[in-house]
């Protein structure tokens, strides 16, 4: 029985963030020991927020890096950069044609982003048709994501129905993966909002490169109430019920275990307890990682064999599409 296709992708936009490892990338992990597991690093989705200071070409190269140090094995599953793949632009063209203006308008993350700046790109507008684009080109069965995309897959999946619907069947369903343990990991000072890789306030983000001694400074500038017992409870400190989350989703560990572990002691004993685990484990990352970002042959050899893997197979479904619609181009 032939495996089903798993697609996933990060923009290499910024360092990634501890809570990227345990939402997505340890999820990948274990997914491509059962699905054929296609990961991308979405060097298009990130120009929609381009800088002038934006070293795209070492930042791919980091996120790869970082890819093959949590554990992605290139022998088992296909990485690729998305723009060097030219059928996801060319996909996103027709299946934009294929989606209505107010699906795309209606889109949560494009309202908030409109609110914030008036000056908004088109690009900002459209990712989620690229985005389907990405996933549909490779016939997904899964897709793992945060809570926070789950209406982008709502609607490639609308998009996909709708071409069916006209064309036949031509497009796989995805599915959205979305996994219960880990895949909200918050901000360390401000826990009503996701922690983010673009987060300004950078004592908000605990860096998978992160250095041991900021990583403790971090997490002892989260508020705590005046008890000197450790005695978390779900309606009031937070910030500490966070960071039970984080240690939680590296270790494998039970909260209420932890809980246990941490009952009746004083807040910087928890703190510098939870610090060690973190600054352990990501020290075990960061070592696979200097290792390996220092092999730049290394690395390009597997951006190219995992492009002609990924070519090989957009080409063929694209080559579908396009004979389904009635275009005559010659790929």
């Amino acid at each position: 029985m032939e495996k089903k296709i798993v697609f996933s992708g990060i923009q290499p936009s910024g360092k990634l963030t501890i809570g990227n490892y345990i939402g997505v990338i340890k999820q990948w992990v274990k997914m491509q020991k059962k699905y054929n597991c296609f990961f991308s690093i979405v060097d298009l989705h990130s120009i929609t927020t381009y800088k002038n200071n934006f070293n795209i070409n070492n930042n791919i190269l980091d996120t790869l890096s970082l890819y093959l140090a949590c554990g992605i094995n290139p022998n088992k599953s296909i990485i690729f950069i998305q723009s060097n793949i030219y059928e996801h632009t060319q996909l996103s063209w027709i299946l934009n044609c294929y989606t209505n203006y107010k699906e795309l308008n209606r889109m949560i993350q494009f309202k908030k982003k409109k609110k914030i700046s008036k000056n908004i790109n088109t690009g900002i507008l459209f990712y989620p048709i690229l985005m389907a684009s990405d996933i549909l080109l490779y016939n997904t069965s899964y897709v793992p994501i945060g809570l926070d995309q789950k209406q982008h897959i709502e609607l490639c999946r609308n998009i996909a129905n709708k071409f069916n619907n006209i064309y036949g069947n031509i497009f796989n369903i995805p599915k959205p993966c979305i996994f219960k343990n880990g895949n909200r990991i918050m901000s360390l000072q401000e826990t009503n909002k996701k922690m983010s890789k673009s987060d300004k306030n950078l004592n908000n983000i605990i860096f998978l490169l992160e250095k041991k001694k900021d990583i403790f400074k971090k997490i002892r500038l989260i508020k705590t109430d005046s008890k000197k017992c450790y005695k978390i409870k779900h309606d009031n400190n937070l910030g500490l019920l966070n960071i039970l989350n984080i240690l939680s989703g590296l270790t494998g560990i039970k909260i209420n275990e932890f809980k246990n572990n941490f009952n009746n002691k004083i807040y910087s004993d928890f703190k510098n307890e939870a610090s060690n685990i973190i600054a352990n484990f990501l020290g075990k990352i960061q070592e696979n990682y200097y290792n390996i970002r220092e092999k730049k042959k290394f690395l390009k050899d597997i951006i190219y064999y995992g492009t002609i893997k990924a070519k090989k197979i957009a080409k063929k479904n694209l080559f579908k599409i396009i004979k389904k619609i009635g275009l005559k181009i010659k790929i």
